[in-house]
């Protein structure tokens, strides 16, 4: 019968350090295992309904490690502290949240030691649980776990206890004096020969409601934690958790229809990183779960086809665009992460429409990780019959250096667009394998002028000396002086890294005009292209006949002369 003491006790009455130790008459572990399962069994209760089975196979764990227990005795007296339960002088039970812990729960209203007898994992145990749920979710002003131990009148559970009111009563040496007798509720009257004779103000200065800086601090870090919890994600993980475990085919077509629902609703809500966790709880689930037949596996492995129907995804882009606030990088890619494959041709044309640019660049990005996880679709939108698309699909092969982009990406080299010609030389220079380079070597005589600019770099860059022979024909053709300054910087600095001290001469006759071949001076801009290129190569040949050109009559030729020796830039 359920019993408690009304003498008041101070708050280390029944502390373990005053019960003499002993050898334990069996093994801890088994006491401790058992006090894991009821915290964990409790904690279950909080986040499932009694009939849910998730918390019916917690609750027969449970009573399994009470069947454990009473293989060794018919009762189990525990002592409570502030952390844990204390067993034979043995800590079971401990929890890493002092807080969130079961012992805490007992202890915060005043119980200091109970005691289990043979024939509580019953009916009672399902009491106690739904009693501790209730004081978990209590408010202030409702019952404490003290009144409500006492209404529920428990057969094989005593418990003693310390009134809160009186922490400060003298301490009663030995645990023994205390007599048991009838729960009376916690507010009835003390005996007036237990009330303390003198109250003092500091008294109660240590008391159980009394904190320290340090106490104060986790119990905000805890609150705050909280309260960033998404509570979301937490219904939609429970939601996934039940279509697993119900075998009720109408419950998860109902589960089914709710997630799509509310999939489509996050989506209007701009929550794309929820969105993203729904699609991708829902493939694990489907890849995980063995109790699925094959239309309710089916149904969860389409949800991602319900965004991306093109017009739900243009709605998403459009909402994205008007938004003053972009979604976290992570929850783009996540969500992006989870569309189908032909999805990517409405993603890339729509790159060039945002107007918003922080999100163009975020868009960028998440588009290249979806072209990652597809490059057999991303092969086929190169050649596509839309700039805009064609131009994204060339630019994301070449950010992921795809080799078998080398030919289709080649193929663009010959179409009227220089666009699309531009886009293509810079994703083969990206890609730089010897077939790519060798594709960029054709563009070096293209009609536009930035893409024989982007080719002729694209190739110093890469060192492909095979490419010598016609940069270096450009250099010494007379069709150079009508090129503009860029172009010519561009051709004489491939140059000088393709030729390196080999094209000293070569050089030096442009520079200071001499030799047959260069009898007459060149154009200053060429001679000085042609002393920023000796700079590059650095040699002491190269620094000599810089030297003879700092005295030219030319200014530009002279500063040039002189940044190339310093090395610095024309």
């Amino acid at each position: 019968m359920s019993t408690r003491t009304n003498t008041p006790l101070s708050t280390g009455a029944i502390a373990v350090d005053a019960v003499e130790q002993r050898e334990p008459p069996f093994n801890p572990a088994i006491v401790d295992d058992l006090m894991r399962n009821l915290a964990r069994t409790v904690k279950t209760r909080q986040l499932y309904l009694p009939n849910n089975p998730i918390y019916q196979r917690s609750l027969d764990s449970l009573r399994a490690a009470f069947e454990a227990l009473w293989r060794e005795t018919d009762e189990v007296v525990l002592a409570i502290n502030e952390g844990d339960f204390r067993w034979e002088g043995a800590a079971v039970g401990a929890e890493p949240n002092k807080s969130d812990s079961l012992a805490w729960l007992f202890y915060k209203d005043g119980v200091r030691e109970i005691t289990i007898h043979k024939g509580f994992d019953g009916d009672e145990l399902v009491s106690l649980l739904d009693l501790l749920q209730r004081v978990r979710k209590a408010s202030p002003d409702e019952d404490d776990l003290l009144t409500l131990l006492w209404e529920q009148d428990f057969l094989y559970l005593r418990y003693r206890f310390i009134d809160m009111g009186f922490e400060t009563a003298p301490e009663i040496e030995q645990p023994e004096q205390l007599h048991e007798q009838r729960t009376v509720p916690p507010e009835d009257p003390i005996p007036e020969e237990d009330r303390p004779k003198i109250v003092r103000m500091e008294d109660f200065d240590s008391t159980l409601y009394f904190l320290d800086e340090q106490e104060i601090e986790y119990l905000r870090s805890s609150f705050q934690h909280e309260y960033r919890s998404d509570l979301k994600r937490n219904v939609l993980a429970i939601l996934f958790d039940t279509f697993e475990i119900e075998p009720s085919a109408k419950v998860r077509e109902e589960i089914a229809d709710i997630l799509e629902s509310t999939m489509l609703q996050l989506v209007s809500a701009r929550e794309f990183g929820t969105v993203a966790f729904i699609l991708r709880e829902a493939r694990v689930s489907a890849g995980r779960s063995v109790a699925l037949d094959a239309e309710q596996r089916d149904r969860l492995q389409r949800l991602p086809d319900r965004l991306s129907v093109p017009d739900v995804l243009a709605h998403l882009l459009a909402l994205l665009d008007e938004s003053p606030e972009i979604p976290p990088q992570e929850d783009l890619d996540s969500l992006f992460e989870q569309l189908r494959p032909g999805t990517m041709q409405l993603v890339f044309s729509w790159i060039g429409k945002l107007q918003n640019p922080r999100l163009r660049t975020a868009l960028e990005q998440a588009a290249s990780r979806l072209a990652a996880a597809n490059t057999t679709e991303l092969l086929k939108l190169i050649m596509h019959t839309d700039p805009a698309i064609a131009i994204q699909a060339i630019k994301r092969a070449g950010q992921l250096r795809t080799p078998a982009a080398v030919a289709p990406i080649g193929r663009i080299l010959t179409i009227p667009s220089p666009a699309l010609r531009l886009a293509a030389v810079h994703a083969l220079a990206e890609i730089g394998s010897p077939g790519a380079i060798r594709m960029v070597e054709q563009a070096i005589n293209d009609d536009e002028r930035d893409v024989r600019v982007a080719a002729v770099r694209a190739i110093g860059s890469r060192g492909h000396t095979a490419a010598l022979e016609k940069v270096e024909q450009l250099v010494n053709s007379k069709a150079l002086r009508e090129k503009d300054l860029t172009e010519k910087m561009a051709l004489f600095e491939t140059y000088a890294v393709l030729a390196g001290p080999k094209g000293i001469a070569a050089l030096d006759s442009i520079l200071n005009a001499r030799g047959k071949l260069f009898a007459k001076r060149e154009d200053p801009e060429v001679r000085a292209c042609a002393a920023m290129a000796l700079g590059r190569i650095g040699s002491q040949d190269a620094v000599a006949a810089l030297k003879r050109a700092t005295q030219d009559k030319e200014l530009l030729v002279r500063n040039a002369a002189n940044k190339a020796m310093r090395g610095g830039t024309l």
